[in-house]
């Protein structure tokens, strides 16, 4: 059996099905789907910055190059999220790595906290893990996900993830309860699974200065609310695009209003 690929399309990641090819779109694309203002105010505040912290040669680009200019402010926010998650993805093969027994005894300096934090949970939680980095799939709600890992903590069945980002946030609660109510687990090879009942969510923190086990709340409520934005991803996708028809009437006029005018 094949292993489960993804693809991309329209900015979202979606789960083929290595047997049937059944597309599912992605946990997280569809926890994007949840309203998030403050990004707005944060990648003013990236762009801002940025021109700040170069306005001597950022000038200097401009006289010579005013767009090259602008597309280097406007990506300032886009750069930072993708260095960030260059790290994240180094650090996550690392705890992979060290979860499944490997001696990690030398790292490069800039992971070298990570792993000594990971090394330290490993040691206090002496976590038994029973899956890692599969794919969640819900054929009943049509979606899909690869987990970090699921262990048995403390007597609990856990459905974990590890996060490096500067703050935690309540979206991994609802990508944890995602996961833990999905109906199968497939494997690197594709093979199927059974998803076992979770006791509890949990989410690793792990940045270079600390690192924290903090529960994450797994149930029905949360559930209802990942599956309004399950609802919400479609009528994004699909439904918004057929609820406008073409004009039954149309007319012209030679009056602009002050409001046309504006929005040139």
């Amino acid at each position: 059996m094949s292993s489960v690929n993804t693809i991309m399309r329209g900015g979202s990641r979606f789960y083929v099905e290595p047997e049937t090819g059944v597309k599912a779109p992605g946990v997280t694309s569809i926890i994007s789907m949840g309203p998030k203002p403050f990004l707005q105010f944060w990648s003013a505040k990236m762009a801002a910055e940025c021109a700040v912290d170069n306005i001597g040669s950022l000038v200097g680009l401009a006289m010579n190059d005013r767009q090259g200019a602008i597309d280097f402010v406007k990506g300032a926010a886009r750069r930072y999220t993708k260095q960030r998650a260059d790290v994240g993805s180094e650090a996550h093969d690392l705890f992979e790595r060290m979860a499944r027994g490997e001696v990690v005894r030398r790292v490069h300096p800039d992971l070298e906290p990570y792993r000594a934090h990971f090394a330290e949970f490993l040691d206090q939680a002496q976590p038994e893990f029973l899956r890692m980095e599969d794919v969640a799939w819900s054929e009943k709600h049509n979606y899909a996900g690869s987990f970090d890992a699921i262990a048995r903590i403390g007597g609990e069945v856990v459905m974990l993830d590890y996060k490096t980002s500067k703050a935690t946030y309540a979206d991994v609660s609802l990508q944890a309860t995602a996961y833990a109510y999905a109906d199968v687990i497939l494997d690197a090879d594709g093979n199927r699974h059974e998803m076992p009942k979770c006791d509890a969510g949990a989410v690793l923190h792990v940045t270079p200065e600390q690192w924290a086990l903090k529960p994450v709340e797994v149930s029905d409520r949360v559930f209802a609310q990942f599956l309004a934005l399950r609802k919400t991803f479609d009528w994004d996708r699909e439904t918004s695009k057929e609820v406008i028809g073409k004009p039954v009437m149309s007319g012209g006029t030679s009056l602009v209003t002050g409001t046309q005018r504006r929005a040139k």
